[in-house]
């Protein structure tokens, strides 16, 4: 029996799974490069792929930070930038966000099994609702966590960290799902055993990291293993 945690916590008793959202259960990563890129062009700057570390899986307000720095814009500012950002991107989610493949069928089998599931973003309160109230309706995540509910966000561990104090366990019982360099280095700071599904960007390999083409190859016997072995891989079929 493997240990995962000074507390304890061992292979058979994987405690919970938390959920990355844009990107990972959603799609909606291609719907917040199509609002950056609309916000940017509104200040003169056209977003190429050497933005892509700026803006894909990050904060609202790190990519306003990034739009201020490259176009040189002040009069707005960052708030101002930030705002911009939201709203041109849940005007986009209003109108749909689709399921990531293969997102519907593991949800519903943590679910069937009992197996505690939350989600974790690092999108704004008011997206994370409109999202769960939309493509994920009806889903019983057993807390939500956005952007707004910890002093700091992704790529910092705040979040994974207060998942896991919210539920009760240790961060080493859980394996946490994302699909962005800064997802994955959130929840590996924490602790966690992390999932990464690929999605905009590569995401590196590491320490207690393995990888998955999409989330129709996962299944809870395939997080548990995750959870068993936390090393890294190249998964592509269980």
């Amino acid at each position: 029996m493997t240990d995962l945690a000074a507390g304890g916590a061992s292979v058979t008793d994987l405690a919970a799974v938390l959920f990355d959202m844009d990107g990972t259960l959603v799609d909606t990563e291609v719907l917040w490069w199509d609002a950056t890129e609309e916000v940017a062009a509104r200040f003169g700057h056209r977003l190429t792929e050497a933005d892509a570390p700026e803006v894909v899986g990050r904060a609202v307000e790190d990519t306003a930070t990034h739009l201020v720095r490259v176009t040189g814009t002040r009069d707005v500012g960052e708030d101002g930038v930030a705002r911009a950002l939201t709203a041109a991107f849940e005007e986009r989610v209003d109108k749909g966000a689709p399921l990531r493949p293969g997102a519907a069928r593991l949800l519903a089998e943590l679910e069937r099994d009992g197996m505690p599931f939350a989600l974790v973003s690092a999108s704004p309160r008011s997206v994370v609702d409109s999202v769960t109230g939309g493509a994920l309706a009806g889903v019983p995540f057993a807390f939500t966590l956005s952007a707004d509910d910890t002093v700091r966000t992704k790529p910092h561990p705040d979040p994974y960290r207060e998942a896991a104090r919210r539920l009760g366990v240790p961060c080493a019982a859980c394996v946490a799902v994302e699909d962005s360099p800064d997802g994955a280095a959130s929840a590996d700071a924490a602790g966690c055993v992390v999932l990464v599904v690929p999605s905009m960007l590569p995401v590196p390999a590491g320490q207690g990291r393995v990888f998955a083409d999409s989330l129709e190859e996962v299944s809870l016997t395939s997080l548990r293993r995750n959870a068993a072995d936390k090393a890294p891989s190249r998964v592509t079929r269980w």
